[in-house]
């Protein structure tokens, strides 16, 4: 979900909701403590060298049962945002505490917005010797044999 399809989402609806993916639903005291663009500039096991920016959401709650995030003013807040954000319509990614900070994509049902597990990949799987479907007898799927060494 980008930051335009939240704006709109916003628009359409009373209250702000957001479940979590095994359909737990938020307490509706939540706030949203950070904004954020982030930047990862990385290497994959394959040696090519890669930047991905995306928007940053960051839910949190207190003990402060009275507060309620209305929509009017979580489209303020991500206005007040756009000197951080610019004017890129970047992918969201949502930070929500639970035993440990987990990291989630965003979805929206109509009425609720969906935090979507997400979920890692290799990158170079041409470059790990990866199959595009790997050998079921095989514990691992890299050999020292890989072109580079990687994995």
């Amino acid at each position: 979900m980008k930051i335009s399809d939240v704006k709109k989402a916003l628009q359409t609806v009373e209250t702000v909701t957001f479940k979590l993916p095994d359909g737990s639903i938020l307490p509706p005291h939540f706030h949203v403590t950070e904004i954020g663009r982030v930047t990862k500039h990385f290497i994959d096991c394959g040696g090519t060298e890669r930047k991905e920016e995306r928007a940053n959401f960051q839910l949190w709650e207190a003990g402060d049962y009275d507060h309620r995030l209305a929509p009017q003013k979580f489209l303020h807040i991500l206005d007040v945002c756009k000197n951080v954000l610019g004017d890129e319509d970047y992918d969201i990614e949502v930070e929500y505490q639970q035993s440990t900070i987990g990291k989630f994509g965003l979805d929206f049902d109509g009425t609720t917005f969906l935090l979507t597990n997400k979920y890692t990949a290799c990158l170079a799987q041409d470059a790990c010797g990866i199959p595009d479907k790997p050998d079921q007898e095989s514990d691992n799927c890299c050999t020292s044999t890989s072109a580079n060494g990687c994995c």
